[in-house]
């Protein structure tokens, strides 16, 4: 299936290309998220009409995350958890609750912007994250673990 990119998607394209994508692709994610929409003869016409109004919008949500991540770049994230005698933790840190952290500290984050490249951390510890604010912004903070005994 043709589609029309409102957005830009990684790995895919920026906003405006016309690009093929398997048809379950496009009607399961990306035209119900908002991201491309059918790439018709109308609506390449309307596309061209709001173009300037959409790339005006992606340039606002790029500088917005781009502050967003000025601020978040090197945060110490602290974290206590129950763990054993040798530093295991009972549970895990996922990013559900590094991102209900950082929503605390003032960071409104959704848990799959959160990229842990090892997996959930299961010892106490610092550990190294990412978050990806937008396609373009992705900055690394750092999840302090503490052990707590029971």
């Amino acid at each position: 299936m043709q589609i029309i990119l409102l957005d830009k998607v990684v790995n895919l394209g920026n906003l405006g290309e016309i690009v093929r994508v398997k048809d379950g692709y496009a009607r399961n994610f990306l035209i119900p998220s908002g991201r491309a929409r059918r790439a018709t003869q109308s609506a390449i016409a309307e596309f061209e009409t709001r173009r300037a109004d959409l790339e005006k919008v992606a340039a606002a949500k790029l500088a917005e995350s781009q502050a967003q991540g000025e601020k978040l770049a090197g945060k110490i994230i602290k974290l206590t958890q129950k763990a054993g005698v040798d530093g295991r933790l009972f549970g895990s840190v996922t990013n559900h609750d590094i991102a209900e952290e950082l929503g605390k500290q003032g960071f409104p984050v959704v848990k799959s912007q959160v990229r842990m490249p090892n997996g959930p951390i299961k010892m106490v510890g610092d550990s190294s994250v990412s978050v990806a604010l937008h396609t373009d912004v992705v900055v690394e903070i750092t999840i302090t673990v503490y052990g707590e005994t029971a």
